[in-house]
């Protein structure tokens, strides 16, 4: 769960370092399916019993992707 966590604002900001536009938008793809790893592991914690009250969490990640989305279209 850590490692999908910081593979979110890590991706951001290598496809930011890159030079072409149009690799930055393919970073910000493959940055697209971390917040949904990231939902699913959260949702097998709490099933499991690991977690507890997801739902704030999950709106957040929900938020995370629309952003990027946005930026991915602005792009």
């Amino acid at each position: 769960m850590r490692r999908a966590a910081v593979s979110i604002p890590s991706n951001i900001a290598k496809g930011a370092g890159r030079t072409d536009e149009k690799e930055f938008k393919r970073f910000l793809s493959i940055d697209q399916g971390s917040p949904s790893e990231l939902e699913t592991q959260m949702i097998i914690a709490e099933k499991i019993g690991y977690a507890l009250n997801i739902e704030k969490f999950v709106s957040e990640l929900d938020e995370i992707s629309k952003m990027i989305i946005g930026l991915m279209k602005s792009l």
